[in-house]
């Protein structure tokens, strides 16, 4: 443990905003280090803010709830008990090795997290393809910005979430946000964003949305699953009122796109109130928001989950798009196309090899030249490693069926709580021979566990993280784990040599991974050759791609940024240089409401929690401001279904019903209700989403489902029982084989 302030960044969300750890704000004992306190400091995206999670962070460390030893179920339904590391490693290595035995490599699977640093991530990709064998390996980042991945990478030939430094979001004459909230779910970013600049498109007035009203800005209200729409309606005013045909804005399309007449034909169809009587958005709102950014003499376009997590979320993001090439704003100087990311490491994290079609440096897992310099790195044949495996969905719907894995390794993900179709997760999770979770606290996936394993918090190792935008940053130990607890790098180690792996091969210093993951990234897309450790420990504005410096080069200069903090400003990354239109069509959701199910459900974020809450619901505080699931609703929608503010509203879909008190918003359209999805058992929000897949992203429509509204029988929801009750719930309903009970 350092006696000294230790500099570092929060753990939650991709801003990964500056934070100072002091040592010594409380007593301590024995086993458990004293929890440091926390300070903001100065840093380009949060400028020396931090919001109530950051704040918080570090009572998690010596929370009573800490995992400190690992835990075994010696059989189906049994409780778990502790057990030495060895034990539990042995065991978990035996089991792997009878399934691989005696069904293959892919009988084993692997499921990692976007809030792994990025050495975790890489070594976690490479210990599924080298010491297991498998395919099956992808991550909870998959729910997150695949859509935007996806579709940047089409139009642009290179996927990063913002392509340009947070700092040039201030200089923003007009900023449209598509399904953002960053009052709630980033709030330090809203110090870059000027409110009457603003123009927020979301089903809800978010945080957010009120503060652009407030300001002069503009909310765009649209119905739920026709952004896609909306977008198209706006480049059909910008091309029909005169915006597009300035002499820099035809010289851009000209010289810097190609596609373009594609999508002007098929923006025509979309008039403004062909537009309006599709998507609820009166005409003079759309002229209005379409003319603020047209006439700025420098905009963005920023997307958000909102667009990003429906079934056609690919084609929306590419809408969102469109609408910024004919603007002439990717690749302008003060102007620009971006994604919000939005797990901490949700950038890095999907770029150095934990998605299942992925090779460290953004590489295609297919790509003969990328297998051939990535097994050079790890010293095996490139034919020794394996294909493209499922996505996130596919593989967890797969578990313990016939032709799936019957192994599963989770790496600091809940998807329990926080994958769509919550029960049938729980349910399948439930027919594996063996379930291991590497966790921090027994979270309610760590419940149905066969091996838990305790692991470090970010406070307790250190690595790099990137964050959203593109910026690898130095994530410093400020202590040491509780005795007993071990690094990510350690249990894999571990579970590799027991595999049969040379130790040399999975290092347990990061600053080892990090020096193997900058020769495996060499030359991709996402290139970290350059990101050396002195320039991360001086804390130097790092951006990737970075390649490594040619040799001889001379020293830079010493507070410059190094790498590419501006993206595509003299050529896109397609080989020729281009961005690409593509046209899209509006399509409808996959399910959409009916007689049964009237209304629109969609999920999202509240301010005191992050993700599954399996953290931010540890925290007093944050648990006493953020007690437990409530669903929004339209005062005259709960009327008529029976309902009354406060009350407890059981809302159903074709998947499942869930229990949240009601709160009467009349802000809402009254065709629509909404859940945060932080909470478990019957109050988890993601027992009603549809796991419809993206066909490009395999993104999951988590913003869309087809509900109704009723009173509820009984007491409703309680968030303070135990959660071994929790995790029995969140099983019950569409039960194989639930024969794990919990501790």
């Amino acid at each position: 443990m350092t006696t000294a302030a230790t500099a570092t960044h929060c753990p939650y969300c991709a801003l990964q905003c500056a934070m100072t750890l002091t040592p010594g704000a409380s007593t301590g004992t024995p086993s458990a280090p004293a929890r440091p306190a926390v300070a903001p400091r100065a840093f380009p995206t949060n400028r020396g803010g931090l919001c109530q999670k950051g704040w918080t962070s570090a009572q998690l460390l010596d929370s009573p709830d800490r995992l400190t030893t690992p835990l075994i179920r010696e059989t189906a339904g049994g409780p778990l008990r502790m057990a030495g590391w060895d034990e539990a490693l042995d065991l978990v290595a035996r089991r792997f090795t009878a399934l691989r035995e005696r069904r293959g490599a892919d009988a084993v699977a692997v499921f990692g997290s976007g809030g792994l640093t990025n050495e975790k991530a890489y070594a976690l990709g490479k210990f599924a393809r080298i010491a297991l064998g498998t395919s099956q390996i992808d991550y909870n980042g998959r729910f997150c910005m695949s859509s935007a991945a996806a579709a940047g990478n089409r139009a642009f030939g290179l996927d990063r979430g913002l392509p340009f430094p947070v700092a040039d979001l201030d200089d923003s004459g007009a900023l449209l946000l598509a399904g953002a909230n960053p009052a709630e779910t980033m709030p330090p970013l809203m110090g870059h964003l000027d409110p009457a600049r603003l123009v927020v498109v979301d089903p809800r007035r978010t945080a957010t949305a009120q503060a652009a009203l407030d300001g002069g800005g503009i909310h765009l209200q649209p119905t739920p699953g026709t952004d896609l729409a909306l977008a198209l309606g706006l480049l059909h005013i910008a091309l029909v009122e005169g915006h597009l045909d300035t002499p820099r804005r035809l010289a851009y399309r000209r010289e810097r796109t190609t596609g373009w007449e594609a999508v002007r034909r098929s923006a025509a169809r979309w008039w403004p109130e062909r537009t309006e009587r599709l998507t609820g958005v009166a005409a003079a709102d759309l002229r209005r928001a379409a003319a603020a950014l047209a006439r700025a003499p420098r905009a963005h376009i920023l997307t958000g989950r909102g667009a990003e997590q429906h079934s056609k979320g690919v084609d929306t993001v590419s809408a969102w798009i469109d609408l910024a090439l004919a603007l002439g704003l990717p690749g302008t100087p003060g102007s620009g196309y971006g994604c919000l990311t939005g797990q901490g490491n949700g950038q890095g994290g999907r770029e150095h090899g934990q998605k299942a079609d992925q090779l460290p440096g953004y590489r295609h897992i297919e790509d003969p030249a990328a297998r051939a310099h990535v097994a050079a790195v790890w010293g095996v044949p490139a034919a020794s490693l394996p294909g493209a495996g499922r996505s996130a969905w596919e593989l967890l719907d797969a578990l313990g069926s016939p032709d799936g894995p019957g192994a599963l390794l989770v790496m600091g993900s809940n998807p329990v709580v926080s994958a769509p179709r919550a029960r049938r997760v729980a349910d399948r999770l439930g027919a594996l021979d063996l379930l291991v979770v590497a966790d921090f606290f027994r979270s309610e996936t760590a419940e149905l566990a066969d091996v838990v394993l305790p692991v470090a918090m970010w406070a307790e190792e250190s690595g790099t993280m990137t964050s959203l935008e593109g910026r690898i940053l130095r994530r410093r130990a400020a202590q040491s784990p509780p005795p007993g607890v071990r690094t990510d790098l350690e249990v894999l180690h571990g579970l590799a040599v027991r595999l049969g792996r040379a130790g040399h091969e999975f290092p347990t210093d990061p600053a080892a991974v990090l020096d193997e993951l900058r020769r495996a990234s060499a030359g991709g897309t996402a290139d970290y050759a350059g990101a050396a450790p002195e320039l991360l420990d001086a804390e130097r504005p790092v951006y990737w791609p970075v390649p490594a410096a040619p040799p001889g080069a001379g020293a830079t200069e010493p507070t410059g940024a190094v790498g590419t903090p501006r993206l595509f400003l003299d050529r896109f990354a397609h080989p020729d240089g281009r961005a690409r239109f593509l046209p899209v069509e509006h399509r409808d959701a996959a399910e959409l409401p009916d007689a049964a199910h009237p209304l629109y459900a969609t999920t999202g974020r509240q301010l005191q929690h992050y993700q599954s809450g399996a953290q931010t619901r540890r925290v007093p505080e944050l648990a006493a401001a953020g007690p437990g699931p409530y669903v929004e609703v339209h005062p005259d929608t709960a009327r008529r279904a029976g309902l009354a503010d406060g009350d407890t509203a059981r809302i159903v879909s074709r998947r499942g019903a869930v229990l949240a008190r009601t709160r009467c918003v009349a802000s809402l359209r009254p065709d629509t209700v909404f859940l945060p999805f932080h909470f478990p058992g019957d109050g988890a929000a993601n027992i009603l989403t549809n796991p419809a897949l993206d066909p490009v992203s395999r993104m999951p429509e988590f913003k869309l489902s087809a509900v109704r509204l009723e009173p509820a029988d009984g007491d409703g929801p309680r968030p303070g029982r135990g959660r071994g009750e929790v995790a029995a719930a969140a099983v019950d309903g569409e039960t194989a084989r639930t024969g794990k009970g919990t501790a």
